[in-house]
This record gives C-alpha cells, structure tokens and sequence, in this order.
C-alpha cells in the first residue's frame, strides 16, 4: 500500500537510479528530481530535465517507474516542470566529487584536468558525448576528458 511508504523511502529508491548518460552519478545526485509527495494514495514525482530537449529525460522516467513497480508501488505521476529551470548549481560539491573522481571535470569557470588536476587544458569540441558535456584534452597528461558544462 503507498500510504505505508514515507517520501524518505522514496528518496532513497531514487537515489539508486543512475542517470543514463553519467552513470556515476544518481538522479537524485544531478538534481532533475524536485519533488516527491503522497496525495491520498497517489505517489507524485516532480522532474526537471537538464535542457528542455534532453533525449534522456523519458528513459529516466521510466526507470523510475520501473523500480517503484519493483517496489510494488504502481500509482504513482511523473510531472515535468521546467520552472525552475534547472542548473548546475543545484549540484552539491559531493556530486561534483562524484563526477571528478569518474573522470568529469565537474561544472566550474575554471577547468582542470580530472586526472591530474592541471590547469593546462585545452578544448577539442564544445559538444561531448552529450550537449551538457565538452571534450577536453589536458595539455600536460594528454588525457582526453569531458567537461559538465555549468548552466
């Protein structure tokens, strides 16, 4: 029954989730998850994607979809709000260690490389992997490396 399942319980499951283009990071950690909350016996999650366009954004719901059916949790509403809009800011200095320590320069004015922190870097193209990331090469280490763009 939903109504025996607190927020926290919720908040944890989704801790687990990876985000599908960074995987060492959750989806909680990136900050697209902005509310959770029972209303009679109905679970709501409120999302905000990273860009508006993000291509992710419906697999991420439906991985959360499909582990609260694992749960046994089957009502529940995933609603997108795009106001805010969402911001590397919402990023915690633990995410941002996260990210560093898989090999990310994480969103910052100033890009160090994420292997040898050198400050000597240079950029190969402003779109990565993915359009919120930029392909980067350190200078002294030689190192390719993406940079989470700040936002």
């Amino acid at each position: 029954m939903v109504k025996e399942i607190s927020t926290h319980t919720i908040w944890e499951l989704l801790k687990t989730i990876p985000d599908p283009e960074i995987p060492a990071i959750s989806i909680v950690d990136l900050g697209i998850v902005r509310k959770v909350y029972f209303e009679e016996t109905t679970l709501y999650i409120t999302v905000t994607p990273t860009y508006s366009g993000c291509p992710a954004m419906s697999f991420m719901k439906d991985e959360i979809i499909r582990h609260l059916e694992l749960q046994g949790i089957t009502n529940c509403q995933i609603n997108t709000s795009l106001a805010p809009a969402w911001t590397t800011d919402w990023m915690s200095d633990e995410v941002k260690t996260k990210l560093k320590e898989a090999g990310i320069a994480p969103p910052s004015a100033e890009i160090n490389c994420p292997q040898c922190d050198s400050k000597k870097v240079q950029v190969v193209s402003e779109f990565g992997s993915t359009a919120c990331k930029a392909l980067y090469k350190c200078l002294d280490c030689l190192e390719p490396f993406h940079h989470f763009k700040p936002i």
